[in-house]
């Protein structure tokens, strides 16, 4: 089995266009969440999200690309080009053949659906653009990075709700330590910022018309975000070789089923999935420093979650360090554990813990260390990032300091 460790990474998220801006925003605890910008928003219930501001694609894209290109695909490939370039590696020969893009999204172009069924429908149109489906598949985003920087091996698009990401993540280390890629391109990306995208979310009723607080005991619901994040994952053996900067190694995954309701969390799920995680990377929970936490803000998922917590580590959970990113940035959905991983990444790096930004009253039922409204600084070795998803499928990875 080999050892695989990060060496790229990249985003484009509410908190920043780049690596460096987000984990400055991270650290100042600077919220990522604000009013809502796109057509109808009026007609709207909810209006706030985690929305990537200031972003022109015109000046990054080509009108040619732009018909191909949902926004959720223009934002894999901005975070792709900034981990593969902060990797420095280039895809030929061999290296090209072997290596492989596995990206997680739930929706996939749900702008692109948006804006053609309003073309249809609304304005009576009886033709659509003839890229329309190659625009708006799930598959799209890793399918042109593939193309983009010449990736010809093993490549697919994972498709799990709010745990996209970490099963994309998971698979690709999977692949990575089986020896069958020596480097994967993977990560999520998500944008459902348009009418359509957030009125079908509304109808759950889960969402806030105010702010994230996840674990504060007055927290009324999510907020959704949009972004990307990238990373290469390669074989330590391959990076040393050529003298890589590593960021963390990855060293357990595990992903499992609640089998139990579509939208109602599971405790023994989530704990199974912590616990399988810890045993594949073959740590003690007394070796966690710290927990990016699924924390979505809702009643149900942060009481939940800190149950599955003090399950799997014991005594040692009143020691751990356990916050949301989600509070700044939003619920990226099928992005959201990549986003996360970069909170992760900080922490084993730079030793400083992103905060949960909004809590305001302790609840009972979250009586854990959430790091409240100001990063802090700590050294930690071993780290966990969470993600439960709606259809009860849980995944989890477990990140080492390097």
């Amino acid at each position: 089995m080999k050892r695989v460790v990060i060496t790229g990474a990249g985003t484009i998220n509410a908190l920043g266009h780049s690596v460096p801006d987000t984990f400055e925003a991270m650290r100042e605890g600077r919220c990522g969440i604000g009013p809502l910008e796109f057509r109808d928003v009026e007609r709207l219930s909810i209006r706030i999200g985690g929305q990537v501001r200031g972003f022109e694609a015109e000046g990054r894209f080509n009108r040619q690309q732009m018909a191909l290109y949902d926004r959720f695909t223009q934002f894999t490939l901005i975070a792709a080009r900034e981990a593969i370039e902060q990797s420095g590696l280039e895809f030929s020969g061999d290296l090209s053949a072997r290596s492989g893009v596995v990206l997680g999204t739930a929706g996939g172009g749900v702008s692109t659906w948006d804006d053609n069924y309003r073309a249809v429908y609304e304005e009576g149109k009886n033709r659509v653009h003839p890229f329309v489906v190659p625009k708006l598949m799930n598959n799209a985003a890793a399918s042109h990075v593939s193309i983009e920087h010449n990736i010809k091996g093993p490549s697919f698009t994972v498709s799990t709700a709010c745990a996209s990401a970490n099963h994309a993540m998971g698979l690709a280390f999977q692949m990575v330590r089986s020896g069958a890629a020596p480097v994967m391109i993977t990560g999520g990306s998500e944008s459902m910022m348009c009418f359509g995208g957030i009125k079908a979310w509304e109808g759950l009723r889960v969402m806030s018309r105010d702010a994230c607080r996840p674990f504060s005991a007055n927290r009324n619901g999510m907020v959704q975000g949009e972004g990307a994040g990238v990373f290469v994952f390669e074989d330590y053996d391959h990076a040393r070789a050529r003298g890589a900067e590593i960021l963390c190694e990855v060293i357990g995954f595990a992903m499992t089923s609640d089998a139990s309701d579509i939208v109602m969390p599971s405790k023994q799920g989530a704990a199974r999935a912590m616990a399988g995680a810890l045993q594949d990377a073959r740590v003690n929970p007394s070796e966690v420093g710290y927990i990016n936490a699924h924390g979505t803000g809702t009643a149900a998922n942060d009481k939940t979650e800190c149950a599955a917590v003090a399950d799997v580590f014991g005594p040692h959970a009143d020691e751990l360090m356990i916050s949301s990113t989600k509070s700044m940035h939003g619920h990226v959905i099928g992005g959201t554990g990549a986003v996360e991983l970069l909170a992760c990444i900080m922490a084993l790096r730079d030793g400083v813990i992103a905060p949960t930004i909004g809590y305001e009253e302790p609840d009972p039922e979250c009586a854990l260390d959430v790091v409240p409204n100001a990063a802090r600084e700590a050294k930690v070795d071993v780290v966990v990032s969470n993600a439960f998803a709606f259809g009860g499928l849980n995944a989890v990875l477990v990140l080492r300091r390097v």
